[in-house]
């Protein structure tokens, strides 16, 4: 995601637990859901770079179990990372884009958080409510006429290193139930991302695009 953004001219900064495998992105290490570390991170950011214009929420783990099967521990840490460690980056990425004036902020959803899917309950509740937040700081940001843009990204079946693990017949199934009878590329999310990040789509706020290939029409 990062690589196609800079390789357009930004200066991609990565905050994660873990650097990025390009060893050229400025890395700051981060645990998203540690309000204090997300504040102190995004204050050294900005006295180092002056600025933020977009920001790309895309932290997620999945933990599945079915509903009587799920443990604390993984309803817990799914919701921790995927829906607080959004809402703490945003809240004071946000804050400095609403004093400049502008800025882009494009949050990664998912396919499960708009249908759900069997053993993902907590995923679900994450992607469902990262879509509820997007649609609430598309209000709230531009409420008093700064420019500041919230849109997702919900994709389907994308081929990361997590399909890696997904059975051959079940990876099979997955495309043949898909109009495209393929799965997602990554690179397919990052030019989405650009788009919506862009001022091209100056005029986009509040939107849910829908990456899937067409798996629910």
């Amino acid at each position: 995601m990062i690589q196609r953004f800079v390789e357009e001219g930004a200066i991609g900064i990565s905050f994660d637990i873990h650097p990025p495998k390009d060893e050229t992105i400025p890395f700051f290490k981060t645990d998203v859901t540690n309000s204090e570390q997300v504040a102190e991170v995004v204050a050294k950011v900005l006295e180092e770079y002056g600025k933020i214009d977009v920001l790309i929420n895309n932290a997620g783990i999945t933990q599945d179990a079915l509903v009587n099967k799920m443990t604390d521990e993984q309803w817990d840490k799914v919701i921790a990372v995927n829906l607080t460690g959004v809402f703490n980056v945003t809240r004071y990425v946000s804050a400095a884009m609403v004093e400049a004036g502008k800025g882009s902020i494009v949050n990664i959803s998912s396919i499960v958080g708009e249908y759900g899917n069997i053993g993902q309950s907590n995923y679900a509740a994450t992607k469902a409510g990262v879509i509820g937040l997007t649609y609430t700081w598309a209000k709230e940001f531009t409420r008093k006429g700064a420019a500041v843009r919230t849109n997702a990204i919900a994709p389907g079946y994308i081929n990361t290193e997590m399909m890696q693990t997904v059975p051959e017949k079940i990876l099979n199934s997955m495309k043949e139930n898909n109009p495209l009878k393929r799965l997602g590329e990554p690179i397919e999310i990052a030019n989405a991302a650009l788009f919506l990040a862009s001022d091209e789509a100056s005029f986009v706020n509040g939107q849910i695009l829908g990456l899937n290939g067409g798996m629910k029409l």
